[in-house]
């Protein structure tokens, strides 16, 4: 397989949190007096959103808006004894917008509907690369401050209602506030594949993912009010390979928008 990088576009902005987020920190331990569900935080102890959290969600709506969330297509990802198997999309079709934008394991894999899948000869670089979001904490207003239960996130309390007794099980979920923004960046590998030119494709797939995202949930307890986000002062840039070899301190946005309503490719 031949495959040759032509560019890249790199796609800065903010994420703007329109309700409470939260993103667990997967840490099941609970101090004396600590929050049940705490969100994860930096080296600093200010809550950031991981490039993984991102990317992951993005490819799950987009396995289910390109109709790749079928047995046949879908291949186990992580088996644990005694639970159910994880199952994600991975196919050896190159021009497969999923595994094109998101990326492909190598080597033998089973699918989910029996047999197994070898992608060792569809595997290229990966194209899409998330960066962790920082938290942008000039977005935290003085007034927010005053309302905050900690240095930089709120504690919302929920219950669970015994349908019976109507005993209540109080749990505490660390979030942070509606109206938080956070610096985001990502990048978009443009390559040639067999002398086929990405050209925008995977720009104008991963807009689309944008788009999905803003009308979903990121994180947890997105059913119950939490994760709506919003992609504000959007800059698209693009570097062509050769500016690799020259100063490309000036480099201009192709594209600016102040949200995905107002983004158009030209």
């Amino acid at each position: 397989m031949d495959v040759i990088l032509k560019g890249k576009y790199i796609i800065k902005c903010k994420i703007k949190a329109v309700t409470g987020l939260h993103i667990g920190e997967g840490n099941n331990s609970l101090e004396i007096g600590g929050i049940d569900n705490a969100v994860v935080k930096d080296a600093e102890g200010k809550p950031y959103i991981p490039g993984s959290s991102l990317k992951g969600k993005m490819r799950s709506l987009m396995e289910f808006a390109e109709g790749k969330v079928r047995d046949n297509l879908l291949v186990v990802s992580v088996k644990r004894e005694g639970k159910p198997e994880i199952c994600i999309h991975m196919c050896d079709d190159l021009n497969c917008p999923v595994c094109g934008l998101f990326g492909r394991n190598h080597g033998s894999h089973d699918l989910k509907s029996g047999g197994k899948i070898d992608l060792t000869d569809a595997v290229i670089p990966t194209r899409l690369i998330v960066r962790d979001a920082k938290l942008i904490e000039s977005s935290i207003t003085d007034e927010m401050k005053e309302n905050l239960d900690l240095e930089w996130t709120e504690v919302k309390f929920e219950n669970n209602i015994d349908r019976i007794t109507s005993k209540a099980n109080p749990r505490q979920s660390e979030r942070v506030p509606a109206g938080v923004q956070f610096s985001a960046e990502f990048v978009i590998n443009r390559f040639e594949v067999n002398s086929k030119d990405d050209q925008k494709y995977y720009l104008e797939k991963f807009i689309k993912a944008m788009k999905l995202l803003e009308d979903d949930y990121l994180g947890g307890q997105g059913s119950r009010g939490n994760g709506k986000v919003r992609f504000v002062d959007i800059e698209i840039f693009y570097k062509d390979s050769s500016d690799y070899e020259k100063d490309s301190s000036e480099l201009q946005p192709i594209v600016t928008a102040k949200s995905l309503d107002d983004l158009k490719l030209s």
